[in-house]
C-alpha cells in the first residue's frame, strides 16, 4: 500500500469536479443545464485584454523568470489602484503578486501560522482556505455566522474563540459562499479586536469589484494606526478581468509581510505568471469603465435571482451579494449533498452543497448566480417548483 501524507490523504476530493460529475448524468429533459457551481465570469474578457495577453504571451521578454514579488509594472499599477480604492497611503512596496488568490492565501497563512497553531474562520467558510490550513497542519476553529442576520459574522462568537493559540482570523468579504457584504463598521470592530489580541486579520476581498454601490470604499482599515502589524489583504484579478485561467492575485500588506511571503513564494512558484501581469498592468487603468459595466450586470443578475426566488414554495434566500447567494432548501430531512446531487441529475441545476462550506450548513446550497444571465436565472423558478426533492 502506498503511504501518503495523512494531512492530504484525509481530505475529501476537490468539490467542483464532483459536482460536474453529477451534471454529466443529467438527461436534458428540463432544458439546458443551468451552471451555478463554480465562480467564473459569465461573460468574456475584453478584446483589449485578450489582445494584450496574446501579445505578451508571444514575447520572449516574459519567458524567463521574473521578480518573486511580481512585475514592477503591476505592483506599481495595483499599488496606485488600491491607494485610490481605499483612500490610503499604499504603493508598490505593499504589493506581492501571486498566482491567484488561493495562492495568496496559502502564502499569507504560511507567513503567519505554522503547524499546531490555530486560525479562526467563520462557519460557513470558503472550503479551499479550510483545506489549505488542514494540509499545513494548522488547526481551524470556527465561529458561526448568524443565518437570521444574513450570515454576518457574530462578534461575540469571534471574541470567545480568539484564545491565545489563535494566530490569525480569516474573513472573506463579499463572502464566499454566502455573498454577504461586511460593513466598514463591522470590519473596523473586527480589526480592533484582532489588533488588541495580537492576531492577524487575513481579509480576502476577491469580489470587491462587485459591491452593490460604486465608488464606496470597502473599509478604512488601511488608515488605522499600526495596520501593518495586523492586516493582510487578498485579491484576485480573475473575476474583474475574466481571466481565471491565467491565475493572478495579489497581497496588500506591510513591506515586512511582503518580505516573508517572498520566502514562501520562492519555494511554491518562484514567480507569478509574467505575461498576464504585463497585460493587467496596462489594462487596470484602461478598462475601468468596462469593469463598472460588469459590476452593474452582476447587480442585475442578483436582482433577477431575488425576483426568481420570491415566494418559491419553501425555497428562500439566506444571503445574496457580489457573486453568490446562499439558498435555503425546503427538505430538512435531507442533506445538502443529496439535494444538490438530485438537482443536478434531475433538474439540470448545478450548485454546491452547503456542507462543503462548513458543518452547520446542511440546509443551504450555494448558487454562483454571476455565472448566468438574467434570462437563464429566470428559468430556475419553474425547475425548482417542479423539483420534488431527493427520494
Amino acid at each position: 500500500m502506498p503511504r501518503f501524507n495523512p494531512l492530504v490523504a484525509n481530505l475529501a476530493a476537490p468539490p467542483i469536479p464532483t459536482v460536474f460529475a453529477w451534471g454529466r448524468s443529467y438527461d436534458g429533459s428540463k432544458g439546458p443545464m443551468i451552471d451555478l457551481s463554480q465562480a467564473v465570469p459569465g461573460y468574456p474578457a475584453h478584446p483589449e485584454m485578450l489582445r494584450r495577453l496574446g501579445e505578451y504571451a508571444a514575447s520572449t521578454a516574459y519567458t524567463g523568470y521574473g521578480p518573486i514579488e511580481g512585475e514592477d509594472a503591476l505592483r506599481q499599477a495595483y499599488g496606485a489602484h488600491v491607494a485610490s480604492v481605499y483612500g490610503a497611503a499604499l504603493g508598490a512596496e505593499n504589493i506581492h503578486v501571486t498566482a491567484g488568490c488561493n495562492q495568496a492565501f496559502i502564502c499569507a497563512a504560511m507567513a503567519v501560522a505554522g503547524a499546531g497553531d490555530t486560525v479562526l474562520m467563520t462557519d460557513p467558510y470558503y472550503f479551499n482556505q479550510e483545506t489549505t490550513l488542514a494540509m499545513l497542519g494548522v488547526k481551524v476553529r470556527l465561529a458561526p455566522c448568524d443565518p437570521d442576520n444574513g450570515f454576518q459574522p457574530d462578534l461575540a462568537a469571534i471574541e470567545a474563540a480568539m484564545t491565545p493559540d489563535v494566530r490569525a482570523l480569516a474573513l472573506v468579504s463579499p463572502n464566499n459562499p454566502t455573498g454577504a457584504v461586511y460593513s466598514p463598521e463591522l470590519l473596523s470592530t473586527v480589526f480592533d479586536l484582532c489588533q488588541a489580541r495580537g492576531v492577524w486579520l487575513i481579509l480576502d476581498e476577491t469580489y470587491r469589484d462587485f459591491l452593490p454601490e460604486a465608488g464606496v470604499r470597502p473599509h478604512g482599515l488601511f488608515d488605522k494606526a499600526g495596520w501593518q502589524d495586523t492586516l493582510i489583504g487578498l485579491y484576485s484579478f480573475s473575476k474583474a478581468f475574466c481571466i481565471p485561467g491565467h491565475r493572478l492575485g495579489a497581497i496588500t500588506a506591510s513591506p515586512s509581510v511582503v518580505e516573508q511571503v517572498a520566502k514562501v513564494m520562492d519555494n511554491v512558484q518562484i514567480c507569478p505568471p509574467r505575461s498576464p501581469q504585463a497585460a493587467v498592468a496596462e489594462a487596470l487603468p484602461l478598462l475601468s469603465t468596462w469593469r463598472e459595466e460588469n459590476r452593474l450586470e452582476i447587480a442585475r443578475r442578483a436582482t433577477a435571482l431575488k425576483e426568481t426566488m420570491e415566494g418559491l414554495n419553501g425555497w428562500s434566500i439566506g444571503a445574496v451579494g457580489a457573486y453568490f447567494s446562499f439558498i435555503r432548501h425546503p427538505f430538512p430531512e435531507r442533506t445538502s449533498t443529496e439535494v444538490a446531487e438530485r438537482l443536478a441529475k434531475e433538474a439540470g441545476i448545478l450548485c454546491l452543497p452547503g456542507s462543503y462550506f462548513g458543518p452547520g450548513q446542511e440546509r443551504y446550497l450555494r448558487f454562483a448566480f454571476a455565472n448566468a444571465g438574467a434570462p437563464t436565472i429566470g428559468l430556475l423558478r419553474q425547475r425548482l417548483q417542479e423539483f420534488g426533492g431527493p427520494v
